[in-house]
């Protein structure tokens, strides 16, 4: 994401106006950054976002833009619950507030999550379909995109929330979010390791590489007000796929040696989770922000690859 700004070299501004990236500050939980640009616009600060003093100070200069991609995801999040709440909830809480309290109104990118989706799902979900998210994760996501609408609509922050699809293929290990079987099921093989799936073959998921997910959030950042309109809430673009789906695009790609180091090995907890997503999506409001989707599955597999795996 750095990088990407980096490249970039320019925003909008809480003006409207393009200006010149000037400083970033990075932010995570660790102490010590890890892969950072080696850059003199790029700083760090290792803290946790449920405590608001340390928020505080991440807001000391007034930044005129914010993307928030802090969270203990999906399966973490349902399983802690406590530590969720702190991580998705509070977390979103007192950054929104240290933004308020810049009186700048500045942009406010919120990654929200496919997660939000549940209950009696139409077989194409629109822009207008009302969330009912079945995890502890969606519920404060959902809680989020709600306090994003509210302070963007008081005029103390220029909100976005965009919700992630399963984000594939995520590079390093794997983390506790349920869809982290979208990324293993490429990486694992392709590191010569054999991976036992938790989803059935015939399991769908709503699939984006993290490119396109980077380009998107640059995107709904820049994009205009009038875009968002008074929902600043949207499905971002992405590609509806069975897990035998990724697995025959990794055949294609890699060969078929590598795809038959996956094994199918259900997990109920797993896909107790996941087949609460939804996987079809009219995705006007996304069009209409400039989001996009991967050309193909195919394609998702070559990038990573491209990337060094």
């Amino acid at each position: 994401m750095i990088e990407a700004l980096l490249a970039q070299g320019s925003l909008v501004g809480a003006s409207g106006k393009v200006a010149p990236i000037s400083r970033i500050v990075a932010t995570d939980i660790l102490v010590e950054p890890t892969g950072l640009p080696a850059d003199e616009r790029v700083s760090y600060r290792g803290g946790d976002i449920s405590d608001p003093e340390f928020v505080a100070l991440l807001f000391a200069d007034n930044p005129e833009s914010v993307f928030h991609l802090a969270a203990l995801v999906s399966g973490g999040a349902e399983q802690d619950f406590d530590a969720g709440m702190r991580a998705n909830l509070t977390g979103t809480i007192h950054l929104l507030e240290a933004a308020r309290r810049t009186g700048g109104c500045p942009r406010f990118v919120f990654t929200s999550s496919i997660a939000t989706y549940g209950g009696d799902l139409p077989e194409i979900v629109s822009d207008e379909y009302h969330i009912t998210p079945e995890s502890s994760y969606g519920v404060q996501k959902a809680i989020g995109e709600l306090l994003v609408n509210d302070y963007t609509r008081k005029g103390f922050i220029n909100g976005r929330s965009l919700r992630l699809p399963i984000i594939a293929v995520r590079p390093g290990g794997a983390n506790t979010a349920a869809s982290s079987w979208a990324s293993a099921i490429i990486r694992e093989p392709l590191n010569g390791v054999d991976y036992a799936c938790p989803v059935a073959p015939e399991d769908r998921g709503f699939v984006l590489s993290p490119l396109k997910a980077i380009e998107g959030l640059i995107v709904g950042h820049d994009a205009p007000d009038e875009a968002w309109g008074r929902n600043r809430s949207v499905m971002m673009a992405g590609l509806s796929c069975t897990a035998k789906d990724l697995v025959d695009a990794l055949a294609r790609v890699a060969g078929t040696p590598v795809a038959n180091r996956v094994r199918w090995q259900p997990d109920p907890f797993v896909r107790g989770i996941v087949t609460t997503w939804p996987t079809q999506f009219s995705l006007r409001k996304a069009s209409r922000i400039g989001l996009e989707a991967d050309a193909s599955i195919d394609d998702i597999v070559i990038q990573y690859m491209g990337d060094g795996c």
